[in-house]
């Protein structure tokens, strides 16, 4: 290998995905209880998780910050070798900054060594898939200064299209107003949600009930989808699972190829999402 990934628990990958991928810790606080979470997603009991959240438990999340960075990439560096972090959107996030101020230092502190960050412009799956990317690179034997700027212009390739369930956890963040979810709620409106090129989660589209946005989502990826060697499609979902399903069969409809993961939506980001979140993350045109 030649430089070593990281990525944090917010990228969602399961532990099949984690070949030459190394995970930092996410904490969040649960109804004031402290949890952290280390990015192990098959042990993570998210059926608890969200219908604690349905039943009224409030989560919050706090960002990685520089030390964490330092104390996790330090010993890499002294055993001589580089490494590239795919962080989440700094759109969403002040980690970007923490990690990237974090590399200068080290950098300056190991003048032969280099740390890459890359702003995945997203979250879950959509910084999972770009760090998939990197480590297929080192695998490769590419560079960590090339496979930088390789997985850097994928970025605004790595598409993210979701819905949910409750417009009001999206609401308690700030992404939609609370008129605006008061009326979703009252007429079933869901809407579908990407990470646009800034990193920020925005509004594409509106679809009256579950099922029409789950459609919705599909057809976005008909309309985006690249053609690409890698086939790679991932779902994610907050105890969904039957959703998940069914978005699962439409995208094999449109590309019978596709090779599709669908795994549990993580904690970290799961708590401004909420129960009831489906994305679809995969390779498109642009985002």
């Amino acid at each position: 290998m030649s430089f070593v990934v990281f990525v944090d628990g917010s990228a969602n990958l399961p532990k099949k995905m984690l070949d030459n991928i190394r995970v930092l810790p996410c904490s969040y606080l649960l109804d004031g209880k402290n949890v952290v979470y280390a990015g192990e997603v098959e042990a993570f009991d998210y059926k608890t998780f969200y219908d604690g959240l349905k039943n009224g438990k409030e989560a919050k999340t706090s960002l990685l910050n520089t030390q964490l960075f330092l104390e996790y990439f330090r010993p890499v560096l002294f055993g001589g070798q580089d490494i590239l972090y795919v962080s989440m959107s700094s759109g969403i996030s002040g980690t970007f900054n923490a990690a990237r101020l974090a590399a200068e230092e080290l950098m300056e502190e190991f003048p032969d060594r280099y740390v890459h960050i890359v702003d995945s412009k997203g979250c879950g799956f959509g910084n999972g898939i770009l760090a998939l990317k990197a480590a297929a690179l080192s695998r490769q034997g590419t560079d960590c200064r090339s496979a930088g700027r390789i997985v850097d212009e994928a970025v605004p390739h790595a598409c993210q299209y979701f819905t949910v369930d409750d417009l009001n956890f999206l609401k308690r963040t700030g992404r939609v107003s609370g008129v605006t979810a008061s009326i979703g709620t009252i007429l079933n409106i869901k809407p579908i949600l990407f990470g646009d090129s800034t990193g920020h989660i925005v509004s594409c589209a509106k679809a009256r009930g579950r099922k029409a946005s789950i459609d919705a989502i599909a057809k976005k990826y008909a309309e985006k989808r690249m053609e690409s060697d890698d086939k790679t499609v991932c779902i994610s979902h907050g105890d969904c699972y039957e959703d998940a399903k069914y978005l699962a069969s439409l995208v094999k409809k449109i590309s019978p190829e596709a090779d599709i993961t669908i795994c549990v939506h993580e904690p970290f980001s799961g708590a401004h999402v909420g129960p009831g979140m489906l994305g679809l993350f995969f390779w498109g045109k642009e985002r």
